[in-house]
């Protein structure tokens, strides 16, 4: 359920490791910081690059749940349906939540239990990594292991939960951030100097 960015193959699209990479930048806090937003956003792509740049432990909820569970989340969709699947994502939210020092991608519907939505505005610092509906879709058309899009109007679907979750990505945000078509390294370098400035709570 890895979220889905382009990569493309222009120089901007050097990750992590390469050898235009920026050097490592080092917050001035150690709270979490949280990526939310639909599914294709690119949490999951975003949120690696950016832990390597800033020196920090990255962590998956999803990929965190089916290292628990032994299976992947859309078996666990199959087998506990929706209501099943979200307890154990709050379970996990809860326990990832307090660790310090992390970069923590979120599942897309993450948001819609207020429980979740607590946790993320009490204990760290939330990016909200905002896409149109259509971007969304190229990005994970392709994709089969989306339980939510196994419908026969996926679009439809993907535009449906974008206008319910929109309103509580934007509760939960410290930061909002239009990734557009942007590519991943472009993405992390803007997204950088906003964290370095952004003023936690003590």
């Amino acid at each position: 359920m890895n979220d889905s960015l382009p990569m493309g193959a222009s120089p901007d699209n050097t990750m992590a490791g390469g050898p235009e990479d920026p050097a490592i930048v080092l917050l001035p806090y150690d709270q979490p910081l949280f990526l939310v937003g639909m599914m294709g956003a690119g949490k999951t792509t975003i949120g690696r690059s950016l832990a390597r740049i800033l020196d920090r432990e990255f962590l998956d909820l999803d990929h965190e749940l089916e290292a628990r569970c032994g299976v992947r989340v859309s078996l666990i969709f199959d087998i506990e349906g929706e209501e099943g699947f979200r307890r154990r994502e709050t379970t996990a939210l809860d326990e990832c939540s307090r660790r310090r020092g992390i970069v923590l991608a979120t599942g897309g519907g993450a948001v819609l239990s207020p429980e979740n939505r607590k946790y993320l505005k009490e204990r760290g610092v939330v990016v909200y990594l905002r896409a149109s509906a259509d971007e969304l879709f190229r990005r994970v058309s392709r994709d089969r292991n989306r339980p939510l899009l196994q419908t026969s109007d996926p679009k439809g679907r993907l535009r449906s939960l974008l206008q319910e979750r929109e309103p509580l990505y934007e509760e939960v945000a410290s930061i909002t951030f239009d990734t557009g078509s942007m590519a991943v390294a472009q993405v992390v370098r803007s997204l950088v100097p906003l964290l370095q400035h952004y003023k936690v709570n003590p």
